[in-house]
């Protein structure tokens, strides 16, 4: 590719950027999170095997996030779902995050809470190609929240642990609340809602919403 061609695509790209932030400087990106499953070194080894090691398919919004080639099935006392995608990289607590209507499907009641925070939340049989793993909690419907990394908190004049609204445009546009701002210096800014959120207010991936402060 010719220099000129690289320079006037780099500054496309830029100028695109810039007009999107002059537009609307409160736009933030949606970022869908289907169900899926972490899962600690000790399960990933009992669901597929001694010194299996995940396989990155895709990268995520956020450094270091994969979703990986692997799935599996969980089971709840009213019924199953397969090909659950698991994302890595492996944590210290294995967790099943969900939209609240599959529950219904499962037969619990998993309440909504912040990632890691799994003291009292319902278990789960998770089956794996080697192997099962009952989890006794660790089922949750993720909390509403925006990855920002400090750059873009001073810009949105918010903090970390903040509670703020935002607006959606289109047919079933609205205002959703309760969204947890979640500031570190690794994060890209995403806003991270779970597909029964997207659903209702016909979201789709990486649509711009504002966020109202």
């Amino acid at each position: 590719m010719a220099k000129e061609q690289v320079i006037r695509m780099v500054t496309d790209q830029v100028m695109t950027v810039m007009t999107d932030l002059l537009d609307n400087p409160d736009a933030v990106p949606v970022g869908i999170s289907a169900r899926h499953v972490h899962l600690t070194r000790e399960h990933v080894q009992t669901l597929f095997g001694r010194g299996y090691r995940l396989t990155v398919m895709k990268n995520l919004s956020q450094p270091g996030q994969f979703a990986a080639a692997e799935t599996v099935e969980i089971a709840g006392s009213k019924g199953n779902i397969a090909k659950l995608r698991i994302l890595g990289p492996e944590r210290p607590d294995s967790q099943v995050e969900i939209p609240f209507s599959d529950g219904r499907r499962l037969g619990i009641v998993p309440p909504v809470r912040t990632s890691g925070d799994l003291k009292g939340t319902p278990g789960i049989l998770i089956k794996g190609p080697a192997g099962v793993v009952r989890l006794e909690s660790g089922v949750i419907v993720a909390d509403r929240h925006i990855h920002m990394s400090p750059d873009d908190a001073k810009w949105f004049g918010v903090r970390h642990l903040d509670i703020v609204k935002a607006r959606i445009d289109g047919p079933k546009g609205g205002i959703i609340d309760q969204i947890t701002v979640r500031v570190n210096r690794a994060y890209q800014l995403d806003l991270h809602l779970d597909t029964d959120d997207a659903n209702t207010f016909l979201i789709s991936q990486g649509q711009k919403i504002t966020l109202l402060i």
